[in-house]
């Protein structure tokens, strides 16, 4: 079966096309062109996104859950259904985030996420790509809601025996770079091919540098558990926003940060750096009620997801993240494209899904102010079935 694809325009991350057209054939892109070039091929079944943007399926590189699993239950059903659900709301690749846990929990859970990870793509699937530890190498005074009796002083052996538990899949470690020895886990994490994203975090401006000079790259859901700025210590948040080569994660949701510091916060990092996430947990998806984070209880209301009173994650999705994004900061529709795509891939260093010809068509189509109008993972409509 051939269907051809027509559009407004194609973004393909780096190059806009218009008036495109694909040619999509047993789940694979067959043919890309322009109709102000080429004729359409006939007898072929048609989709036309009128007035629309085709663009790359979306990235995530800081997602705890959604469709009521948590990636840490770590079973192909948990993970076939959370990525099931980030499919339908155009995501095709994800970082499987952990949430700090007891030892051997978190060990189990990785082994798990890696074998799901080395399973084959499956059609109208997101796809785990890669691991994020969050935690348990966190600060005490910005630990949100993961458990203070796990959290644990950075340590090489226990990276270590998380590095190999998770089959070498651990692509992101989020760190606080103050606590004793993180410098130096920085470094030994980095040598392993592991980027390194700073949060959950009171450090002054001086160990931020530190730990950017040990090869720091990024920063965890900025404004949130960071210590806050100040005029004469600017602190974490301070060089976070400073640095040009520090790239840096935002939750878009409206409840995590306000949409005058989204603004700010594009205005400072800007289309190269900024990073669209959703620290999404399992309820992203789903209606009200109570929730898994890993092992805790969490309670959705109204778009809150709060243990205790604390933020725990967020039920955010990337589709709403860009549109957020954009009603918030007035940028571009192609720059907030590359906040969920092409930054998240140059950041982790794992490339896209690509709009290529003889690949699987991983693909969304949104409207002019970023709502998602249609979404294909694998080579299949993503439906959620």
């Amino acid at each position: 079966m051939k269907t051809v694809l027509t559009a407004e325009r194609l973004w393909d991350g780096t190059r806009a096309i218009e008036r495109p057209f694909l040619v999509i054939e047993d789940g694979v892109l067959a043919a890309l062109g322009s109709q102000i070039d080429s004729e359409l091929p006939e007898h072929e079944q048609r989709v036309a996104y009128a007035g629309a943007t085709l663009a790359p399926a979306f990235f995530d590189v800081h997602i705890h859950g959604a469709g009521g699993h948590d990636v840490m239950e770590a079973t192909p059903e948990a993970l076939e259904r959370v990525g099931r659900m980030l499919a339908v709301h155009g995501t095709g690749q994800y970082f499987a985030t952990t949430v700090t846990a007891g030892i051997d929990e978190t060990l189990r859970a990785l082994e798990g996420i890696a074998r799901g990870i080395e399973r084959p793509a499956e059609g109208g699937v997101a796809r785990p790509v890669g691991i994020h530890l969050e935690g348990p190498f966190l600060s005490h005074a910005k630990r949100g809601v993961h458990p203070p009796e796990k959290l644990l002083a950075p340590s090489v052996q226990v990276f270590d025996r998380l590095y190999e538990a998770a089959h070498g899949q651990v692509k992101l470690m989020t760190i606080a770079p103050e606590l004793p020895g993180a410098v130096e886990l920085i470094a030994h994490a980095r040598s392993r091919g592991v980027n390194i994203s700073v949060g959950h975090s009171n450090a002054t401006a001086a160990e931020t540098r530190k730990a950017i000079a040990a090869g720091a790259a990024s920063a965890t859901h900025t404004f949130n558990a960071m210590r806050p700025l100040d005029h004469r210590e600017p602190g974490i948040l301070g060089v976070v926003l400073a640095e040009d080569t520090l790239y840096s994660e935002i939750i878009c949701d409206g409840i995590h940060t306000a949409a005058e510091m989204v603004r700010i916060w594009w205005k400072t990092k800007g289309r190269e750096r900024a990073l669209l996430v959703t620290d999404a947990m399992s309820a992203a998806g789903m209606p009200d009620g109570e929730y898994m984070l890993g092992g805790f209880a969490v309670e959705v209301a109204g778009g809150r997801a709060t243990a205790n009173g604390v933020l725990a994650g967020s039920v955010l999705t990337l589709d709403r993240a860009l549109t957020n994004f954009l009603a918030f900061s007035g940028a571009s529709l192609e720059d907030g494209l590359g906040l969920l795509t092409r930054n998240p891939a140059a950041m982790t260093g794992v490339a896209l899904a690509p709009l290529q010809i003889g690949a699987k068509a991983n693909l969304v189509a949104v409207d002019g102010r970023g709502k998602l109008v249609a979404s294909m993972v694998h080579g299949a409509v993503a439906t959620g079935a």
